[in-house]
């Protein structure tokens, strides 16, 4: 199978969840600057779950560059991928409403990881589809990206409990880490003779 569709289902999928989660934005009532107050933890939630999509969809794209056939182990760990991503909109929503509370701030904690999760078994499985030296595997590399981001996640969910704002902050951070487009996947192809 050709992997347009994929990516044209995938694409897809990040422009609804994009849709939904702008929708949360309620027009407020009035025309002074009091009126958007209340809207501020809504439009935070907002940016950075359209940040954290914006690099999914990115790396993604990135990603699919290396793939020639798409098997079907690979739309299955492609659709948990958007399975996660798609409870991005709830998540948002549930924390900005409630103000970066606790428990809705470590459950955006539980789908970011899960999310990040979900990439990595992609990945996975597109390198065991190629082998060990086929083009993702080799332009990876060590990925410390992919490997702390987990780790950041897995320490703001309880630190939410503790500290909301530290843990908003580590999610930030992630997102700040992520938000320079990965290109080692678009380099190594690059730099491949054609036809390999």
């Amino acid at each position: 199978m050709q992997k347009n569709r994929l990516e044209a289902f995938s694409d897809g999928v990040l422009a609804i969840i994009i849709t939904i989660m702008v929708l949360e934005l309620k027009v407020p009532h009035g025309s002074d600057g009091e009126t958007l107050r209340p809207l501020l933890p809504v439009f935070l939630s907002y940016v950075l779950s359209f940040v954290y999509v914006g690099i999914y969809w990115n790396n993604h794209h990135h990603m699919l560059h290396s793939v020639g056939h798409v098997t079907g182990g690979m739309l299955w760990a492609n659709l948990h991928l958007l399975f996660w991503l798609s409870l991005f909109p709830f998540t948002t929503g549930w924390m900005g409403e409630n103000h970066f509370e606790a428990l809705p701030t470590a459950v955006y904690g539980v789908v970011l990881f899960m999310a990040a999760v979900a990439y990595y078994v992609l990945q996975l499985t597109i390198m065991r589809q190629q082998g060990p030296r086929g083009a993702l595997a080799t332009a990876l590399g060590r990925d410390w990206k992919g490997k702390l981001s987990p780790v950041l996640y897995l320490t703001a969910i309880p630190l939410a409990f503790f500290s909301p704002a530290l843990a908003n902050a580590l999610y930030v951070l992630v997102a700040l880490i992520w938000l320079v487009p990965d290109r080692r996947i678009e380099r190594h192809l690059a730099a491949r003779p054609h036809g390999e």
